[in-house]
């Protein structure tokens, strides 16, 4: 693993209500007993950005990549990559694990790409978990300026002390969570109740 990520981590901070797990029934045989899958079943990931794949309610299996969108239409998707489980969605991509490396792809139907988006899903967690901290407990005070600044500083630092670990989730702008990153930084993603909503809220209406 390598980020260290735990369930009552998650669960100090979000709630055990808040935490999305998967089961191991769902995974092919071949990838129910990897690290990826341990993790998912074990710690799970905290909802909101991320949106964990449900089980199908016939089979209780994770759709595979070849039952989501059209391989051939991947120039870059690796042949054996239809068989790999769909764990989550993230914006409009479909999130897979490859069993083997343990590996996080995401393939974009809309744009007939996939990349690398983590080493593994330690890493997964570990973004999710911070991006979503953030939108749950950031306030804006007031003085739009400063409290921009301030959060764009927030979004930066998770990026760089990801990237030293892991360089897959920002390794360009083009990244799914370069994009999300981005998102927050300019004010979206504030949902709900959360302290950053209600300001946001107050400030502009």
């Amino acid at each position: 693993m390598l980020f260290d990520v735990t369930y009552s981590e998650l669960a100090g901070i979000f709630g055990e209500d808040r935490i999305a797990t998967l089961p191991a029934t769902a995974f092919p045989p071949a990838g129910a007993d990897t690290e990826g899958a341990r993790l998912l079943q074990a710690v799970g990931v905290p909802t909101g950005t991320l949106l964990l794949r449900q089980p199908d309610e016939h089979d209780s299996l994770l759709p595979l990549v070849q039952d989501v969108v059209c391989i051939e239409g991947f120039e870059d998707a690796a042949e054996v990559s239809g068989g790999w489980p769909v764990i989550g969605w993230l914006l409009n991509a479909h999130l897979a694990l490859d069993p083997v490396s343990g590996k996080v792809h995401a393939f974009d139907p809309d744009e007939g790409t996939v990349q690398e988006l983590h080493t593994d899903v330690s890493s997964l967690i570990q973004v999710t978990l911070r991006f979503q901290h953030l939108l749950d407990e950031f306030t804006f005070s007031g003085d739009e300026e400063a409290d921009f600044e301030r959060l764009d500083g927030e979004v930066d630092r998770v990026r760089v002390e990801t990237s030293t670990i892991d360089p897959l989730p920002f390794q360009d702008d083009e990244t799914l969570w370069s994009v999300v990153g981005d998102e927050i930084a300019m004010g979206q993603r504030f949902k709900g109740n959360s302290p950053g909503a209600r300001s946001l809220r107050v400030d502009h209406f």
